[in-house]
């Protein structure tokens, strides 16, 4: 079985090789440009991890997060930040809202691929 995947992120060029290289690993990819794209997508769609771009246009990527955990039916999701912005303090900010980690950009694969698998091992879900 096939992990399934949604990422958030505004940034085109980032969605297309993120969704490329997961792809590629096998995993089953959806994608959003934004919160409320997201949002309409989990109606239909429940993926086992979410990499969530930090900056959004209108709701940012932890007031989604805050907002999935507190949700019954959504909250069991692992969610894995995205940020350009790692500042001191920002990591606390970002477990504060319920990001299970988070990865700085510019993208890393080898690490990205590597930690989407230990997450979900680690909940004994599939991955790619």
């Amino acid at each position: 079985m096939t992990a399934p995947v949604l990422i958030v992120d505004d940034n085109a060029v980032n969605l297309k090789l993120a969704r490329v290289l997961l792809e590629s690993e096998g995993y089953l990819v959806q994608t959003a440009g934004d919160a409320e794209e997201a949002l309409e997508l989990l109606r239909t769609f429940t993926p086992r991890l979410i990499l969530m771009d930090v900056q959004l246009p209108g709701m940012d990527g932890l007031q989604l997060t805050r907002q999935l955990k507190a949700d019954p039916a959504t909250r069991d999701i692992i969610i894995i930040a995205l940020t350009a912005y790692a500042m001191k303090g920002d990591d606390l900010k970002m477990f504060a809202a319920g990001c299970d980690a988070y990865v700085t950009k510019p993208l890393h694969l080898d690490h990205l691929l590597r930690l989407i698998a230990s997450h979900l091992s680690a909940r004994g879900l599939p991955h790619a």
